[in-house]
């Protein structure tokens, strides 16, 4: 079954548990999936629907920073119910080992000698790890590994 079939199974699911905010965030994801299909005219893949969850996570993780900073829990505690729903469809991520191992093979590879060929690094790694692993901590170990000691 895909992911996209799941959601969808899943929403009706809510929908007789009367799961209200389970149901909301559901629908927020499968109104995002249909946008991005209609826009591009396309049947959206497991990884493009996966990507689709990662740019919502991000945008939760996001919004749960600006509300804690701004006295505003009650809104946090909003986006962090709607976090969980989200990464409970996200694929077990890698370990950092696994991620770092990815890293040193992609900069051996591209015989990266310091920060300006992060770019050809990252172009190696990104489709290993897209949807895999965090790409704000993948960049971070990029440049780590490329910053002389």
């Amino acid at each position: 079954m895909s992911l996209k079939q799941q959601i969808s199974d899943d929403m009706k699911a809510a929908m007789r548990a009367k799961e209200a905010g389970k149901l909301a965030t559901i629908r927020l994801m499968l109104a995002e999936i249909k946008r991005k299909e209609v826009d591009e005219q396309i049947e959206v893949s497991d990884e493009q629907v996966v990507a689709i969850i990662d740019k919502m996570v991000k945008q939760r993780k996001d919004s749960i920073t600006q509300f804690e900073a701004g006295n505003r829990q009650d809104l946090a505690d909003i986006e962090k119910a709607e976090l969980e729903v989200l990464l409970a469809y996200k694929p077990a991520g890698l370990s950092d080992e696994v991620v770092a191992a990815e890293v040193a093979a992609a900069v051996a590879a591209s015989g990266a000698a310091g920060p300006q060929d992060m770019g050809k690094v990252m172009a190696i790694v990104k489709p290993k790890l897209a949807g895999k692993a965090d790409m704000a901590m993948v960049s971070a170990l990029i440049k780590k590994a490329l910053t002389p000691a």
